[in-house]
């Protein structure tokens, strides 16, 4: 279960998520760690089994 890393959609700021490739394909929203802005958050496993993220502003989804 890896860690990411991503940049804020709002402040631009890399954060580290967690991620549970194990959990299949998922989509919800974390805050950022730096500027507490939502962020949508899109997992989606790849034919390689690796989990491959989006991080969008919340309205922009």
């Amino acid at each position: 279960m890896p860690f990411v890393d991503i940049h804020c959609p709002y402040c631009g700021e890399p954060i580290e998520i967690f991620v549970d490739e194990s959990a299949g394909p998922q989509r919800y929203i974390e805050d950022c760690q730096v500027c507490c802005r939502p962020i949508d958050i899109a997992v989606a496993i790849g034919d390689d089994g690796e989990a491959e993220v989006r991080a969008s502003a919340e309205n922009d989804a």
